[in-house]
């Protein structure tokens, strides 16, 4: 039997998706992947193949009150005439927060988007644009299964201590813990390096997942233990326009002494600060490296000295060290980062080829490295498939062909 699965990355103005074929016994096949960009103003949607060519391209010139679902009908249409005799079965979802519940992938009831509802207050930003679709699809499409895919989820095995803020509990309680995000890529990358090295994929490993969002992971025998980011997608790392871990005192200087309001202190937080606002030239650091401006080396700088600081604490976390690996936009492509980050960490026995390095092996430690350093791509989509299938087989079991 195969099936089509979508998958949906819903963002504040777009959507990415891509679909999948999925069969039995063979990971899923990325048959096409696309976007609409503009959803607020004059939406454009593109579908192309896995090498690029464009298969469906349509704008549309005026908003005149389009509604996602009229969005998703067109989406829905074009999938199903796509794929032919493949029946589409399923739609995934990356949602950016499943809480302190939820530490695996959830088919959509009415009661699980009420408690994603629940947590909008928590990630204001992303939940919102997340749960949006679900619910335009389920009027597009209402037979069609539904299955949310948590970035939270992954982090769910870390120990209370790696969970935990020194505050009362009863804020604990209330949910103001750590949960960490980026999870399904650094479940992604934890699954694809038992193809590279199986014993070390069961060893202490740190993760990078270096791009315009940022954060690191660590994790034992292929479980999370600790995470950069906290109770949002700002702490941690010094990200694209995000600040990363700051001061809360920062916060209420900013509050009582500037006469900031709590909307203006968002803005610069998430929007204004980080690689952006250090070096006043951009937030890309393809930019920033070719710049001759001091203020974007600065910014380099720091990025790479709290990569750096970050990996000594993962790696404390775990009471050692065996790999490292890179992932993400900057991970996989910045040879320059690599290189600086490893040099500033050869205290903890790492060693890097620097001619591997300089040509992306996936393999880029020296022989002499006492810790293995990894560059693997991260597929976070494809994660999302492969979870989608996963529960489209449990609900297979549990009450016959679905």
């Amino acid at each position: 039997m195969k099936d089509g699965i979508l998958v949906i990355n819903a963002g504040s103005s777009s959507i990415k998706f891509s679909l999948y074929i999925s069969q039995e016994g063979i990971k899923p096949t990325l048959s096409c992947k696309g976007s609409v960009e503009g959803i607020e103003t004059a939406p454009h949607f593109v579908v192309k193949s896995p090498l690029g060519l464009v298969l469906n391209e349509r704008r549309w010139t005026e908003q005149s009150d389009m509604q996602h679902e009229v969005l998703f009908k067109h989406l829905i249409d074009w999938v199903e005439d796509h794929l032919g005799d493949v029946e589409l079965r399923a739609a995934g979802h990356r949602v950016v927060h499943g809480g302190a519940l939820y530490s695996q992938p959830m088919p959509v009831t009415d009661q699980l988007l009420d408690e994603l509802e629940e947590l909008v207050p928590l990630a204001p930003l992303h939940q919102p644009h997340n749960l949006a679709p679900i619910r335009s699809l389920r009027l597009v499409h209402p037979d069609l299964i539904q299955v949310a895919c948590f970035d939270t989820a992954f982090h769910r095995s870390n120990p209370w201590q790696a969970q935990s803020f020194a505050l009362p509990r009863k804020i604990t309680i209330e949910g103001v813990r750590r949960y960490g995000f980026h999870g399904l890529s650094y479940e992604y990358i934890s699954r694809t390096l038992k193809s590279y090295a199986p014993a070390t994929a069961r060893a202490k490993v740190v993760v990078a997942h270096l791009g315009n969002g940022a954060s690191m992971c660590a994790i034992a025998e292929g479980k999370s233990i600790a995470s950069t980011l906290g109770f949002t997608a700002l702490d941690g790392l010094p990200m694209g326009t995000r600040s990363g871990s700051i001061d809360a005192g920062v916060v209420l200087y900013l509050l009582q002494q500037k006469g900031m309001t709590p909307k203006e202190i968002e803005d610069l937080l998430y929007r204004q600060s980080g690689l952006l606002g250090v070096s006043g030239v951009s937030s890309d650091m393809r930019v920033l490296l070719d710049s001759l401006e001091p203020r974007a080396a600065e910014a380099v700088d720091l990025f790479v000295y709290r990569i750096s600081r970050e990996l000594g604490s993962l790696a404390a976390s775990m009471g050692g060290i065996d790999a490292f690996v890179f992932t993400g936009g900057i991970g996989e492509n910045a040879v320059a980062i690599r290189s600086r980050v490893c040099d500033l960490s050869e205290w903890l026995g790492i060693r890097i080829d620097q001619e591997a390095n300089e040509q992306g092996a996936p393999l880029i430690s020296a022989l002499d490295s006492k810790v293995s350093v990894w560059v693997i791509p991260t597929d976070e989509e494809m994660m999302i498939a492969k979870h989608t299938r996963e529960v489209l087989r449990a609900l297979r079991s549990q009450g016959g062909t679905v």
